[in-house]
């Protein structure tokens, strides 16, 4: 363990930051991710809709 104050100050302050930034980026990816997903299924959605439509359509005539 450093001795100085400054040194000590450093050593206290830096692995908190690394944490902090750590979970900064692992929250983000979770974020985007999720974001990224639910529009990937409301296109499958809306294809899934553009199907039944066709079907009933054809059924219909």
């Amino acid at each position: 363990m450093p001795e100085e104050f400054w040194a000590n100050a450093i050593f206290s302050v830096v692995p908190t930051l690394l944490f902090g930034v750590l979970f900064w980026f692992v929250f983000r990816a979770i974020i985007r991710s999720d974001g990224a997903e639910r529009a990937a299924a409301a296109q499958v959605e809306v294809e899934e809709r553009a199907k039944r439509a066709a079907l009933k359509d054809r059924a219909d005539s």
